[in-house]
């Protein structure tokens, strides 16, 4: 890999610089700063004191890295991007202590992006060119515009599935490409009375429900989720308006659309779930195997693929 490169024309004051890491003109590095190995910082790359870079990150032209900015393994930081540490800037006043925002590992930020103080870009999340991100951003997420919106995730598919399979009870199942997860749609009655969507548990509900809970009058801004479950099993139903659910083992991930009653996605334990894009009117019903424990819940994302993928594949499905 060899020893860092300087441009003759850079200025790099740090000591704590990683081997292969190519700094080049105009760039101006201060003395308490650590970049990582194999780095690129482009020209005209300002960073702070209070910073740190992880390896293999790539810095392109006109961007500055504010004390408290924190930057994982592998990312990508696009021309002229803005970091910012100080929410009501005046001139001349000092902070006691910055905001720290932090880039997690994988994670891409687009040219001329804003990215205000205190937040976190999660792992593999992609920001937008241009967009103004106000608010922390989940592993994986696409986000764009002003204020920044999810707009969907990365490398994960629609889903399309394969042919449905009749099942006992006479509803047919749909398999994901995530291990365990399925959509169900369910036996439908239609007269002039009205319609009637109908399931058992254990049949076409795969499990004995404990608990049940209604999500609504979620923003379309919003989502819900973003844990997994050590134990629990879950089946989702949007009984009203529609909302899109991603599913992900730590391998395959996929999106899904909860737009009928008669339409319900199964999720086993150990699968991140995620619910966006709701519609104004969505209720969405939520039934679950355990009552709740707070225990049974993974609420990071990289402790979850960290478990999924430890366990070698092995999945405890009903």
């Amino acid at each position: 890999m060899g020893s860092p490169f300087f441009h003759p024309q850079s200025l790099c004051e740090s000591s704590q610089i990683g081997d292969g890491t190519r700094v080049w003109a105009f760039a101006h590095i201060l003395p308490g700063a650590r970049i990582g190995r194999d780095c690129n910082l482009c020209d005209h790359v300002f960073v702070e004191n209070d910073v740190v870079v992880g390896d293999r990150v790539t810095i392109k032209c006109g961007v500055q890295l504010w004390d408290g900015v924190r930057v994982g393994n592998d990312v990508f930081i696009g021309p002229n991007a803005t970091f910012t540490n100080d929410k009501f800037p005046r001139s001349r006043q000092y902070q006691d202590r910055v905001l720290e925002t932090v880039v997690e590992g994988g994670a891409s930020i687009g040219a001329n992006a804003t990215v205000l103080p205190g937040i976190t870009i999660g792992a593999g999340a992609m920001v937008g060119a241009g967009a103004v991100v106000t608010r922390s951003v989940p592993p994986r997420a696409m986000v764009m515009g002003n204020p920044a919106r999810i707009t969907g995730y990365v490398d994960t598919p629609k889903h399309h599935g394969g042919p449905p399979v009749m099942a006992e009870g006479g509803h047919t199942v749909s398999a994901s490409k995530v291990a365990g997860v399925k959509l169900h749609r369910l036996k439908e009655v239609k007269d002039l009375r009205g319609d009637l969507s109908v399931g058992e548990f254990s049949r076409e509900i795969p499990f004995q429900a404990a608990r049940y809970f209604l999500v609504y009058g979620v923003p379309n801004a919003k989502i819900r989720g973003e844990h997994a479950h050590k134990e629990c099993h879950q089946f989702l139903l949007c009984v009203r308006g529609g909302v899109s659910v991603i599913a992900d083992d730590g391998h395959h991930a996929e999106e899904m659309r909860l737009d009928s009653p008669c339409t319900g996605l199964y999720l086993p334990p150990m699968t991140w779930g995620v619910q966006y894009k709701y519609t104004e009117d969505a209720v969405l019903l939520v039934f679950a195997s355990h009552p709740y424990e707070a225990g049974d819940y993974i609420r990071s994302y990289e402790e979850f693929r960290s478990l999924a993928r430890g366990q070698g594949g092995l999945r405890l499905v009903a």
